[in-house]
């Protein structure tokens, strides 16, 4: 079959594990992976549908033209139902898996045993990193192991147990291709590399004004750092507010946008450092350019860690597009992301993110300097455009 020739005919089914609001529902899917391949797609003429399981509470998405499918997710046996149905839905002439698991990997290979529907795979993120890595071992005894398998709550009913994302890293290799968005996870998985895309049409610094986009979210009279996602111990907040302890000035503030639907972090995070904290709400994606307009930085303090190293941060290309000075630490592929156009720090390092924050502020003429060079390399390197140009090519080698 000839792709280029046929792909205003082409479909693809994008499966994704869990669309909840804790899942790629979160911020109403538009700034998540598989939303952002699935505008790639579209934007080369494909036709998409987003297919996936929701585990916990339902997402809101906004209306759309792609497609999405969602389906109840279930613990097992009772999973199998649903991945039944599923598999059933499932008709585009290429199959994308969201991440090497059970309820994405492992169903479109056994879609593609059925049909020969290629198979390409994403990894967006290294599963086994939540667990301990490579560390992880599963050594039960025969009666842990009954308790596992036939308990009602037992552990091997988890689609995602690490039992079964670890024999999925193993068998990635059987899908037609693999694309990563980070060097660390192409060292381990190895495919081909596509960056999270931003809609730089949409977040256009043109389209804003700083000052009433302030005034709109009640952050007049302050100097904002901004983090626009949700805050996990890795992520770094912690130094941004420690750095901000030592500033001690009294109209800094750290604005989160969303939080996190995860845990009780954030709260842990107001109980010790509240009076530098302000919290917007989580939005959906077309109005978070206004709120990344209000900021004077976007931080992204990411830590050392297997799970920062694994990931490519949305908020790095929220700041570049909006032309926004950025504060980043050189943890993975971030200085590369940003080239020269943002200030580097050392990771977990509040006394030298202090100092490029006074830095910053001295001179936020060029600050805005460095933030109009970002959007430039965003447009070039880090769109929906350039994500589609790569994305062609892997289509077309199938």
């Amino acid at each position: 079959m000839n792709l280029q020739a046929n792909k205003s005919k082409l479909k693809v089914s994008i499966i994704v594990s869990d669309l909840s609001s804790a899942g790629a529902g979160r911020w109403g899917g538009g700034s998540v992976r598989s939303f952002l391949l699935a505008q790639a797609l579209k934007k080369l003429n494909y036709q998409v549908e987003i297919l996936g399981f929701v585990f916990g509470e339902a997402a809101i998405f906004p209306e759309s033209e792609i497609p999405i499918n969602q389906f109840i997710g279930h613990n097992y046996p009772k999973f199998l139902v649903s991945a039944t149905e599923l598999l059933k839905k499932i008709d585009g002439d290429i199959i994308y898996a969201m991440r090497p698991k059970p309820t994405t990997l492992g169903l479109s290979l056994w879609k593609k045993l059925r049909t020969s529907q290629p198979v390409i795979l994403d990894i967006d993120d290294w599963e086994l990193s939540w667990y301990g890595g490579e560390k992880w071992q599963y050594h039960p005894s025969f009666k842990q192991l009954y308790r596992d398998i036939f308990k009602p709550d037992g552990a091997l009913r988890n689609p995602d147990h690490p039992l079964y994302l670890k024999f999925l890293e193993g068998i990635a290799p059987k899908a037609d291709a693999i694309t990563i968005h980070t060097k660390f996870l192409q060292e381990r998985f190895g495919g081909i590399y596509i960056p999270n895309g931003k809609d730089t049409d949409l977040f256009n610094p043109i389209n804003y004004d700083a000052e009433e986009s302030r005034a709109f979210y009640g952050l007049s009279g302050y100097r904002v750092l901004m983090f626009p996602g949700a805050p996990r111990p890795y992520k770094g907040v912690e130094d941004v507010l420690m750095a901000l302890d030592i500033l001690n000035e009294p109209d800094l503030r750290l604005v989160i946008v969303g939080g996190s639907p995860y845990d009780d972090y954030d709260a842990q995070l107001t109980e010790k450092w509240g009076r530098w904290i302000i919290k917007l709400p989580k939005s959906p994606p077309p109005e978070m350019p206004k709120i990344v307009a209000a900021a004077h930085i976007i931080v992204v303090p990411q830590r050392n860690t297997p799970a920062a190293l694994a990931q490519f941060p949305l908020k790095l290309t929220d700041g570049m597009a909006m032309a926004k000075p950025i504060l980043a630490t050189k943890v993975g592929d971030i200085p590369e992301i940003v080239g020269e156009t943002a200030y580097l720090v050392e990771p977990a390092c509040p006394e030298e993110m202090a100092t490029q924050i006074k830095l910053i502020f001295a001179d936020l003429e060029a600050a805005s300097d460095r933030g109009r060079h970002a959007r430039i390399r965003c447009i070039e390197k880090y769109s929906i455009s350039a994500m589609a140009v790569t994305l062609q090519s892997v289509i077309t080698n199938l």
